[in-house]
């Protein structure tokens, strides 16, 4: 239990909820004796009430003197949290420097370094640092901070502070430490930092109170994310029942993002399973972003999490003693802007453990910046089926870096359709006749890796079981859907599960085409039907459409839609026979050479 209260005359106290409770956990605080069961005062808390929190701000913008640094943070109304400060020293007279109005003037206020001096600055080389404003000054009498040369009067760069700031009041409560102070007021290094994913990836961390502040680097592109987090069970890598957070450059919103994730299963999200944020399954994101970086082809996110939270089912508590299996992971995000299916070798496969109570546990021994390039990998040509009425559609591998993404153009989940033993076809079809989809996607709603339903669709990415009702309006489905009595949609089109296996290991960066790792399959299939669906291409289809997943995005791909009379031969442009030649090239493989369309 906690010490009995002792008297307090005009004291500030700051107060530590226990156990990862919250602010919006708790209706109302008391002073109590237990003893007498008597309330010595009371306040409710609001139950729509928004704590204040930190405020990630825009990097110092760069004017001179090769000034630069991460996302600045906002931690309380007194603190500035400046990563990766980069300063070459060489201003006679300069100082961080607050004011007011729309630019840096010579009307401003001296704040003192890291250090809490008033001397001109030194150089900085990419040190994390923290400055406080001085006497009764506060971020909310500021309108700007910048590195500001006194004598010249010149502005090497700045960051605008906003109106509408709610940070924390400032009571020392949000202390942390840097690469440049400790809570002792001296030099004090804490220098954890292990490399994951052959040497790809770099975690940093340390316990600060009841948080674990973590910075993750990674060589990744701008459309990929890195992932870090506890392990879905203790003493091995498990991806299933992991708490991870995911961090990215959102390159839509143009920000750095952290997002608290629980992984139900190796399945793409619907809303209510597979790899999602704790949002999506009626969690909290639980993960305070401080700042992001990404230069060089590097991006650097840093964030802080509870060591525990009051959600024992989508966060995993972090032990403060002893050590913790760990995951990672690199990959594509898809259209939501979420975390998509990584490559085989883009997660860890060992059993990692950390102490995150450890101070010197310094293994990182590269620079990510020396990592050479990847070798680019050639696409393998897309097949096309021609002249069939029956289609046998499963479940198979997407080929890697040779395979659906680069083929298509979106992510993937690690899956996608195969029909008739192909990857991805284009599928060419005629209005007016009747086509025969025999699918064995998976029937088991339960199992939301094995449960891919077919329909038709003019939607690139599909997913209709996902998507919104206003999302659904702008989708236009052909074939594979129904509705019930109440009005909600349902697949009609799912079968027993088939899937192409992998005999070993993927090997698609082997080989050159799809025939040749075709071969390296296995077909395995569970017992039970398949289930029929059956299309009469109505005249009014558009000219391309697309054979996709109900409950998961970016399974399948196009189908080409042409009037009667459309004929092609093998060895000739196909051409549309109504008095006048249109001539189309396909730049495909045609994998079967003896037909001919009538």
């Amino acid at each position: 239990d906690p010490p009995i209260l002792r008297a307090y005359n005009r004291t500030d106290v700051i107060l530590r909820l226990p156990q990862g409770k919250k602010i919006r956990d708790i209706k109302w605080l008391s002073v109590w004796c237990r003893r007498f069961t008597v309330n010595f005062g009371d306040v409710f808390i609001p139950p729509n009430l928004e704590p204040p929190r930190a405020r990630t701000l825009p990097e110092f913008r760069r004017l001179a003197h090769g000034l630069r640094s991460g996302n600045v943070t906002i931690l309380d109304a007194k603190t500035f949290y400046i990563p990766n400060l980069h300063y070459d020293g060489a201003g006679p007279d300069a100082y961080f420097w607050v004011g007011n109005g729309t630019e840096p003037s010579h009307i401003g206020v001296k704040v003192p370094n890291e250090m809490g001096s008033l001397e001109p600055l030194r150089g900085y080389q990419g040190e994390d640092i923290e400055i406080q404003l001085p006497k009764n000054l506060t971020v909310y009498d500021i309108e700007w901070l910048a590195v500001w040369c006194v004598q010249y009067q010149h502005n090497f760069g700045h960051v605008n502070i906003p109106r509408d700031l709610d940070v924390p009041p400032a009571l020392g409560q949000t202390k942390i430490t840097t690469s440049s102070s400790s809570p002792h007021g001296e030099m004090e290094t804490i220098s954890n930092c292990r490399e994951l994913l052959d040497e790809r990836m770099q975690v940093e961390w340390f316990i600060q109170g009841e948080w674990l502040q973590i910075t993750l680097s990674a060589r990744i592109r701008e459309d990929q994310y890195m992932a870090f987090g506890i392990s879905g069970e203790d003493y091995r890598s498990s991806m299933v029942g992991a708490d991870v957070v995911v961090a990215f450059w959102d390159t839509k919103d143009r920000q750095f993002k952290a997002i608290d994730y629980y992984m139900t299963a190796t399945a793409q999200c619907d809303g209510k399973n597979g790899v999602c944020p704790d949002e999506r399954l009626g969690g909290r994101n639980d993960v305070e972003l401080l700042s992001g970086d990404r230069r060089g082809g590097v991006t650097t996110v840093t964030y802080r999490r509870p060591l525990h939270t009051n959600e024992p089912i989508n966060d995993r508590p972090v032990s403060a003693q002893g050590e913790t299996s760990v995951v990672a992971a690199i990959g594509p995000l898809n259209a939501r802007m979420e975390a998509n299916a990584h490559a085989v070798n883009d997660k860890t496969n060992d059993d990692v453990r950390i102490d995150f109570s450890s101070k010197h546990d310094g293994q990182c021994s590269g620079s990510l910046y020396n990592l050479p390039d990847e070798d680019a990998l050639h696409p393998w040509q897309p097949a096309v089926i021609l002249d069939e009425n029956v289609f046998t559609v499963r479940i198979g591998p997407t080929g890697g870096k040779r395979g659906y993404t680069p083929i298509t153009g979106h992510p993937s989940w690690g899956i996608a359709f195969y029909v008739n033993d192909l990857l991805i076809p284009e599928i060419y079809v005629r209005r007016g006749e009747t086509y025969t989809f025999i699918v064995e996607g998976g029937n088991d709603r339960t199992q939301p890796a094995r449960y891919h339903p077919l329909y038709i669709t003019d939607s690139s990415e599909g997913g209709f079981g996902q998507k919104s009702q206003e999302e659904r309006r702008k989708q236009r489905v052909f074939a594979g859907v129904s509705y019930d009595s109440e009005g909600y949609p349902y697949p009609t089109a799912a079968g027993r599960y088939c899937e192409w296996q992998h005999k070993t290991i993927d090997r698609s960066a082997e080989f050159e085409t799809f025939s040749e790792f075709f071969q390296t399959l296995r077909l395995e299939c569970e017992p039970g039907e398949a289930t029929l669906l059956n299309w009469t291409v109505p005249v009014e289809t558009p000219d391309i459409v697309y054979y996709q997943c109900y409950t998961h995005n970016n399974l399948g791909w196009k189908i080409h839609v042409h009037d009667q009379g459309y004929k092609a031969t093998l060895n000739s442009s196909p051409t549309l026979v109504t008095g006048m030649f249109l001539t189309l090239i396909l730049p495909i493989i045609i994998l079967n050479s003896n037909f001919e369309l009538s």
